[in-house]
């Protein structure tokens, strides 16, 4: 497929005004609401983003600015977005379920002159922060609810300042031709968050012709065309979801479908159809687990043709084939069920995936991808080629992505490092983070890795996450964490070990599925802290972890684990909002929790403040049980039994 010059359209707005020229009536976006699939041509996109960028223009929005969004994935969003580019400014994505204090850090660090704010949820953060957004001169939302009586002068509505952008376009029909016309490749489009897995978000600096030209690269390795339907489920702020929604949307003019909610995804992606799909490995591990868990309500014959399906299905793939029996049993009535029919690629990255998920939608007939990048790299820069079963290396790098593995040990496991010509430019007002990062035009991503015989990087942990036991063993915690996230009763687990004797776990209960069976096996509970209590919970994470156990080395086993009284929560500082980790925070905070785990006792006690949403705090104190992996029953089941 040949794709816009990118020496000529170096720029997302001059790429949208091509694309609007050239094919003005066709369908560009679409976005549900109330159930009714609407619309957008390149055409009504273009119209669309020549308003707000008039109007932002008018409220002095210019080169150097920087205009910040937060909220849901949409057409406001993007337009917005791409808007704030025409008008010269930079864009900083911040997740909608952002913390105010986070909010706070992201708009004050960036000194955001507008913010286009969503609803009266996200205005409300702003407004809240008095002085931390001294530097907010204008808050534009587009959900009018609930926003009547709001009385803050900065605070205007889109459909107001769409208005007045249409009469300055009446006025000067050129005006905004001029704006695009004055956008450069070399201007810095997007400031990209990190993932903060340590600390506080860095800033990436993404210009709009690195942008560009790395999504053609990216498309070299992984066509699309005009006829690809995408649904976007995954936060805009994340930098893949910028590369797929703005990059590949305007340069190879993909659909992108925008569903209502996080609560219809599923029933939106069924309704679309969409050829391609990028799914974090959490939301892959999710539809996997649901579907064990609707599987738990069904008759005794449906049931065991879904095992039997699977067993099928999955021993075809390990022999690097498909089995037809099972998809007529079982994964092509799933793959209907779940809305991929018609996908041509999907792909998975942002965090690892355990193998055994991944084998699975091979099995279904969903040609699973993983890729690996970074942020400051653009995104992915590697990517499975798909020809051959392949569940633990992220691919080959895409053409003119160099890669190598600095410093490798024994076995030819160290950094990995990568350069391009269209990384990002370094970190906005972080210059020492900068020189750190990007060494003699290497990025130092800090994961550790190496390549197998046929030139595949295989991404085993972060760096400084890799352990050793005090006995010299060393250990992935994430590959481990990874296997046992395939049961779909773990929700999240936290692997220990560093220093120690031997491996424990945290492990945080999949509160969806354990509820439900713990309803059918007429376990009383009330609370999710009630549930992970429960000794037949227990039980049931015991043999789910001996069943992982059995598959790594004897050293490597996990001896004794606890079930901790919460889910990990992004609020808390637990995971970041990719839904990673943040193993320091945890390590920090569940202190006393892992001194039990190696202390040889039966219980661990909590005792920790915690901060809720609105700034008020409170002690948490909470008792939990400490379970040997290879031990004798609980004497509670003994009595049961």
């Amino acid at each position: 497929m040949k794709y816009p010059d990118p020496a000529v359209y170096d720029t997302l707005p001059k790429l949208l005004r091509h694309n609007a020229q050239e094919h003005p009536g066709e369908v560009a976006l679409r976005l549900k609401e109330y159930g009714i699939w609407h619309e957008t041509t390149w055409g009504e996109y273009l119209a669309k983003v020549r308003r707000i960028a008039l109007g932002l223009k008018e409220m002095g929005v210019g080169a150097g600015d920087v205009v910040a969004m937060i909220g849901d994935n949409d057409v406001d969003w993007i337009s917005f977005e791409i808007a704030a580019h025409a008008a010269g400014a930079m864009t900083l994505g911040v997740y909608r379920d952002a913390l105010e204090e986070e909010v706070g850090y992201l708009v004050g660090y960036a000194d955001a002159k507008v913010v286009f704010a969503q609803d009266q949820e996200q205005v409300d953060k702003l407004i809240s922060l008095g002085d931390k957004a001294a530097s907010v001169q204008r808050i534009v939302y587009s959900e009018t609810r609930g926003m009547r009586t709001e009385t803050d002068p900065r605070v205007v509505g889109l459909a107001a300042l769409e208005q007045r952008g249409e009469e300055l376009h009446r006025a000067d029909p050129a005006a905004f031709d001029r704006l695009v016309d004055a956008t450069s490749g070399d201007d810095v489009a997007i400031l990209c968050t990190t993932s903060g897995t340590t600390s506080n978000p860095k800033l990436a600096m993404l210009p709009h012709g690195r942008f560009i030209r790395h999504v053609i690269t990216y498309l070299k390795a992984d066509p699309k065309d005009h006829t690809d339907e995408y649904v976007s489920v995954l936060p805009l702020p994340w930098i893949m979801e910028q590369i797929y929604c703005l990059g590949f949307g305007l340069v190879a003019r993909m659909t992108v479908n925008f569903p209502e909610s996080e609560g219809t995804m599923f029933q939106d992606l069924r309704e679309i159809g969409p050829t391609f799909l990028l799914l974090a490995p959490r939301l892959w591990e999710q539809i996997a687990a649901d579907m064990r868990a609707r599987m738990m309500d069904a008759s005794a014959i449906n049931q065991w043709i879904f095992d039997k399906g699977i067993k099928l299905g999955m021993k075809a793939v390990e022999q690097g084939r498909r089995s037809g029996l099972a998809d007529v049993m079982l994964f092509s009535a799933l793959r209907d069920r779940l809305g991929f029919s018609r996908v041509r690629s999907a792909a998975t990255g942002g965090a690892a995936m355990g193998p055994e998920t991944f084998k699975l939608f091979l099995a279904m007939g969903v040609p699973l991808k993983q890729l690996y990048g970074q942020t400051e790299t653009l995104g992915a820069y590697t990517l499975q080629a798909g020809s051959e079963l392949d569940v633990d290396t992220v691919g080959p790098p895409f053409e003119g992505c160099e890669v190598k593995i600095l410093n490798p040990d024994v076995e030819g496991v160290g950094e990995i490092v990568t350069r391009h010509d269209n990384m990002f430019l370094g970190y906005f007002r972080n210059e020492e983070a900068t020189k750190a990062d990007l060494r003699d035009g290497w990025m130092h991503t800090g994961d550790a890795g190496f390549f197998d015989s046929k030139g595949r990087l295989v991404v085993i942990d972060r760096l400084k996450d890799i352990a050793e036991t005090s006995t010299g063993v060393r250990f992935s915690p994430q590959y481990i964490e990874n296997k046992l996230k395939f049961s779909p009763y773990v929700g999240e687990a936290v692997i220990l070990g560093a220093g120690y004797e031997f491996l424990t776990a945290i492990i945080c209960v999949r509160f969806s599925i354990v509820s439900k069976w713990a309803e059918k096996n007429r376990i009383g509970f009330t609370s999710y802290t009630g549930l992970s209590a429960e000794p037949r919970v227990y039980e049931l994470i015991r043999g789910e972890i001996a069943h992982v156990n059995a598959s790594l080395p004897e050293k490597q086993r996990i001896q004794r684990f606890l079930l901790l009284y919460k889910e990990l929560d992004a609020d808390d500082g637990e995971l970041t909002r990719t839904r990673k980790v943040r193993r320091g925070v945890v390590s920090e905070r569940y202190g006393q929790l892992i001194d039990a785990l190696y202390s040889g006792a039966q219980t661990a006690q909590l005792d920790t403040e915690v901060t809720f949403e609105d700034g008020r705090k409170s002690r948490i104190k909470a008792d939990m049980r400490i379970m040997e992996v290879g031990g004798a029953p609980a004497a509670e089941l003994k009595k049961a039994g």
